[in-house]
């Protein structure tokens, strides 16, 4: 459900952990979902194509086996996909050569015991890998429980730990969360899951926390707001905050939806929530601690994540509608609709916001709290639900082609020649 970080604002080294992913990885890296910094928010000093087709701008393309929602990790040399080989019931982490598009190694976590997903925006393999500077991680969900695994660079298993049962509802999506000595892993499902923290070492739960019995497939956050860092996730009806040394609970107030799968933003004055099911709901809530709710509003950003810049909140709605509103007061600055239905997230890269839509065509437009600005619109494959990755310069986007009623997956690499 993935569907899917580089300080350029002033005021985010007071929002981000000084343990980020980004420094373990280099700054043209985007080591974890969501990128560097879990925003979205690629770096700024860096010139990705804002065209491309199937021959322009393309460095190169390679085909994927099986299928997956799990959107590139790139660290280094290398570029990492979960996928799921359905027919050969095989769940798998595939490293690629960032350089080619070679197939480096292909590591086999699970084989057998594939849960039915129950939806079609939801694989046996929708999380992404996420990377510390040593070690990579993977949650999968296998024989009705989610198990986190670690892999070393060369894809060799160093530990593998049941995280909790699973009752499946919709499938399972949330990607691990890489912060200190922890990697964190929610598990949020309707026979109650839980947020845990798993020791990057060696995988041995340091604590754990249970969690209602609804669905969810939001990925946890951690950010540090009003002083305090906090392990922030929404779904369940809640948007609670936790110690993420201890998992004691800070504060916890009703919100959001039931059913979640965007990640939590932030411009270090409120948190920014939304959820799809059963209800359509943007909240901007204080984040100070004080359970106050800024503002909210009724549209639909059930599933590509949005984006903070300058003091404004950036989404592409789930039906195609561009929409741009001050984080302050909710209010609506703008909407545009540029068609489709959108699964993948935003990725921001200086004033550029990326959106790609199911059917593969990617729309390009400002950051622009004044106007709706398009710079841009490409097609690329028949589908497109992974959320692309943006970093040094390069784009690594996961597509699917249907053929002669074939379907395959492609990364394909695109930059300019």
């Amino acid at each position: 459900m993935n569907a899917c970080r580089l300080s350029i604002f002033t005021f985010l080294p007071l929002l981000l952990l000084a343990s980020s992913p980004i420094r373990a990885a280099e700054s043209g890296d985007w080591p974890a979902w969501r990128g560097p910094h879990g925003n979205g928010v690629a770096s700024a000093d860096q010139n990705p194509p804002t065209v491309w087709s199937e021959r322009e701008n393309v460095l190169w393309k390679t085909p994927v086996p099986g299928r997956g929602y799990s959107s590139p990790t790139v660290v280094g040399p290398r570029v990492l996909l979960a996928t799921a080989e359905e027919d050969r019931q095989i769940q798998a982490v595939i490293c690629y050569d960032r350089a080619t598009g070679k197939q480096l190694w292909k590591t086999e976590v699970h084989r057998g015991n594939l849960d039915d997903q129950g939806n079609k925006k939801a694989t046996q393999a929708s999380s992404s890998v996420a990377y510390d500077g040593e070690r990579l991680f993977i949650n999968f969900l296998n024989n009705h429980a989610v198990y986190t695994t670690a892999l070393d660079l060369d894809g060799q298993q160093l530990w593998q730990t049941k995280v909790s049962d699973f009752k499946t509802h919709q499938g399972f999506g949330s990607s691990p969360t890489v912060h200190g000595d922890f990697v964190y892993v929610t598990t949020d499902n309707p026979a109650g899951g839980v947020i845990a923290a798993l020791r990057r070492k060696d995988g041995k739960i340091a604590w754990r926390v249970q969690r209602p019995e609804e669905a969810n497939y939001a990925s946890a956050q951690i950010l540090k707001l009003h002083g305090k860092e906090q392990l922030l996730l929404q779904g369940c009806g809640l948007v609670a905050s936790y110690d993420p040394r201890t998992g004691q609970k800070n504060w916890e107030m009703e919100g959001s939806t039931v059913e979640c799968v965007t990640s939590i933003v932030t411009d270090g004055k409120h948190i920014f929530v939304s959820g799809g099911y059963p209800r359509n709901h943007v909240q901007a809530i204080v984040a100070d601690g004080s359970r106050q709710t800024a503002w909210e509003n009724g549209a639909r950003v059930y599933v590509p994540s949005m984006i903070v810049r300058d003091g404004y909140l950036y989404a592409m709605q789930d039906a195609g509608i561009a929409t741009c509103w001050e984080c302050a007061s909710g209010k609506e600055m703008w909407k545009s609709r540029v068609g489709g239905d959108f699964t993948a997230s935003l990725v921001l890269v200086g004033e550029h916001l990326y959106a790609v839509s199911e059917r593969g065509k990617s729309v390009i437009f400002k950051a622009n709290p004044q106007r709706f600005s398009l710079v841009a619109e490409n097609q690329l494959g028949d589908e497109a639900f992974a959320t692309p990755s943006i970093c040094g310069g390069q784009i690594f986007m996961r597509v699917v082609k249907n053929a002669d009623g074939h379907r395959q997956e492609w990364l394909y690499c695109l930059g300019s020649k």
